[in-house]
Order: C-alpha cells, then sequence, then structure tokens
C-alpha cells in the first residue's frame, strides 16, 4: 500500500512537469507542433497510470 501511494505521489509530480513542458512547448511553437503532440500524449499515459494506480489503492 505504501508502495503505491509513493508511486501516486510521484506520478502526481511527473503529470505536472509534463504538463508544463507542453503549455512551454505551445507557447513558443504551436499546439500542432510535433513536441508538444508527443508531450501531450505523455501526459495522457501518465494520467492513465495515475488512475489505474489510484484506482487499485482505494
Amino acid at each position: 500500500m505504501v508502495r503505491v501511494l509513493l508511486s501516486i505521489h510521484l506520478l502526481k509530480k511527473d503529470i505536472e512537469d509534463c504538463r508544463e513542458e507542453m503549455v512551454r512547448l505551445a507557447l513558443i511553437t504551436s499546439l500542432s507542433d510535433q513536441r508538444v503532440i508527443e508531450t501531450s500524449k505523455k501526459l495522457d499515459k501518465l494520467i492513465n497510470t495515475y488512475y489505474k494506480l489510484s484506482t487499485k489503492s482505494s
């Protein structure tokens, strides 16, 4: 249980960092830039993993 909670905490940090990176990239390029798209996909995966882990810990 502690391991899952730690993983959730670390995932929250990764999600926030990834979101900030995506916004930063979008501001200096465009929403259709390949780097923004790839970062968005990475963010989606992180969020999906977060939800899977958080439902397990409930």
